[in-house]
């Protein structure tokens, strides 16, 4: 026989919600890494308590799990702004001109 669905909300009381937080993050850390054993996947997880205390997991550095979600927002960023990426693009090639021009204006 399962479980009975809970209601997600706060819980009042600090204690349990204490216990709650400590359950539920171990498990969550431990499928973190149940994730990047089974599937070879870089999994980064962090978790601030509400007293402010750190827990965090990573399969690999957290600094490089960090670096490598942050150079892929930008990267997607741009993909998401066509405007911007257009305008970016014709910079270059104008840039490129203008080094051609000059580079036949010095052979000449």
């Amino acid at each position: 026989m399962g479980r009975g669905k809970i209601v997600i909300q706060k819980i009042d009381s600090s204690a349990s919600r204490q216990v709650t937080f400590s359950k539920r993050r171990n498990g969550l850390l431990k499928k973190a890494k149940e994730l990047s054993i089974l599937c070879d996947a870089e999994v980064g997880v962090v978790i601030f308590s509400c007293t402010g205390k750190l827990h965090e997991f990573a399969s690999s550095s957290m600094r490089s799990t960090i670096d490598r979600y942050t150079k892929s927002k930008e990267d997607h960023h741009g993909e998401k702004n066509p405007v911007k990426e257009l305008r970016l693009r014709q910079r270059e090639v104008a840039d490129l001109k203008q080094k051609l021009l000059d580079m036949q204006d010095n052979r000449r």
